[in-house]
């Protein structure tokens, strides 16, 4: 699991350009929003198409599971592996 939050770490800095944060100093357990990363709504949208594109995952913004997912990157990574089982 530890590669795939890297995965996702580096894939936050990455599709969000987000140049004074490396993947390392992003906390697995912490906020992506709010307090802890700080992204908002237009970075959840950028970062939503990222991880459709590179995880070919289902993402549905109206479903409640999803936006529980995106409250770190711990629970990111344990919603694209149990969309990866579904599968």
């Amino acid at each position: 699991m530890m590669d795939l939050e890297n995965e996702i770490k580096q894939l936050v800095v990455e599709s969000l350009c987000l140049e004074d944060i490396q993947p390392e100093d992003i906390e697995s357990e912490a906020p992506l929003f709010g307090d802890g990363l700080g992204l908002d709504s237009i970075d959840a949208l950028e970062f939503g198409i990222a991880l459709r594109k590179k995880f070919d995952i289902n993402l549905n913004s109206d479903d409640v599971h999803t936006r529980e997912a995106f409250r770190s990157v711990s629970t990111l990574a344990s919603f694209i592996k149990s969309q990866k089982i579904q599968d």
